[in-house]
């Protein structure tokens, strides 16, 4: 069964969401006060919809209280933000995300009842410079405040050898020909070209990035 996901607020930040969760084969119901954004984005989801984002009784009108997730995704205001948020946890949705701007709004929304706070440009900001910092990181993801899920190249001295037992590194996966390979044999040689998903504390960063 296909996940429902709301999506109130369809700035950059929405509208690419709102799509990309569409193309991937959630049902989108995407959610904006202005009327000509909501036209612009109604053939890329399931549903699009222009309404004030602050009235409730609208909201509900919607069938957002059979959400699966609900991301709140107008960091510029927070009036708007605490609104949406209170309102989706109010109506019973198990899951509402929300975007925030700085650490202040983080708190509020939390307090509010938000799940999950982000911060795409700062979360964009660390990966870029992870990126550029290392030879071989191919990309970087935050699992939470001290782990982190890192797409990287196999460095040379890793080739042929048990990763696990010599490095104390944890393989999720090796991506060979854009498909992730999860049943891999630890015994089995590295490619140099087939990167691998490591899950690793982000205190040993660094280790991989010199």
């Amino acid at each position: 069964m296909n996940k429902s996901i709301a999506v109130i607020g369809l700035g950059r930040y929405g509208k690419s969401i709102a799509t990309e969760l569409y193309k991937n084969g959630a049902d989108v119901l995407a959610i904006d006060g202005n009327p000509e954004i909501v036209n612009e984005i109604a053939d890329s989801v399931t549903c699009a919809m222009s309404l004030d984002v602050c009235d409730m009784d609208a909201l509900r009108e919607t069938g957002i209280s059979n959400m699966d997730a609900v991301v709140v995704a107008m960091a510029d205001s927070l009036d708007s933000s605490i609104m949406c948020v209170m309102s989706a946890k109010e109506l019973g949705v198990p899951k509402v995300i929300a975007k925030a701007k700085d650490e202040m709004m983080e708190k509020i929304l939390k307090r509010v009842g938000a799940d999950q706070v982000v911060f795409p440009e700062k979360e964009s900001g660390i990966r870029l410079s992870h990126k550029l910092i290392s030879e071989h990181l191919v990309d970087y993801f935050d699992l939470s405040d001290s782990t982190s899920l890192v797409e990287i190249l196999p460095r040379a001295e890793w080739v042929g050898k048990n990763l696990r037992k010599e490095y104390k590194i944890n393989v999720v996966a090796v991506i060979q020909n854009d498909e992730f390979n999860i049943a891999m044999d630890p015994d089995t040689p590295l490619k140099a070209d087939e990167p691998l998903l490591i899950i690793m504390k982000k205190s040993d960063l660094k280790r991989f990035e010199r």
